[in-house]
């Protein structure tokens, strides 16, 4: 991915402060633009960036059904206490692109409390909600890359055959 490309999606993806329910503008439908999705990205590289797929409604979704697994999990909290960490964690990584998580920890400890919301988690327990949301995002993420890089090899050796036979 070159670089202008980073640049736009980074600036299609800044989503730092997105409505929970990510609720259309005309519409009003929950979910109904994921993350990266919209005006500006249909041009270009930028709808191919594998954060394209990132729905808020989804990660909410399968964070509510996932996050009582969650080793750092404590059973006496809801679920409404680890969201804002979550949630903080899948909308950093999409608009912190190109940035691992050690880079970034101490800038986003900084701004837990603008974005922890009514959670009564303290950085030290967000920060561990925050990074499981991180490293989905960039399982994911690599994952479309792998399978971008093979359409392309296989392409490439279409290609090389076709100019062969």
């Amino acid at each position: 991915m070159t670089q202008d490309t980073q640049d736009r999606n980074r600036n299609v993806l800044h989503a730092e402060h997105q409505d929970d329910l990510n609720a259309d503008s005309i519409t009003g439908e929950p979910g109904s633009h994921p993350v990266g999705t919209g005006a500006g990205a249909a041009g270009g590289a930028a709808g191919s960036s594998g954060a394209e797929a990132l729905n808020p409604t989804t990660e909410d979704a399968y964070w509510r059904d996932n996050f009582r697994k969650r080793p750092y999990a404590d059973e006496t909290l809801s679920y409404d206490h680890y969201r804002p960490a979550y949630r903080y964690g899948w909308e950093s990584r999409t608009r912190l692109t190109g940035r691992r998580w050690d880079e970034v920890e101490r800038d986003l400890e900084r701004g837990w409390r603008e974005n922890r919301g009514e959670s009564r988690l303290g950085w030290g327990d967000a920060k561990l909600a925050a990074r499981d949301a991180w490293q989905r995002i960039e399982r994911r993420l690599a994952d479309e890359r792998d399978i971008a890089n093979a359409k392309e090899a296989r392409e490439a050796g279409d290609g090389a055959d076709a100019a062969q036979g």
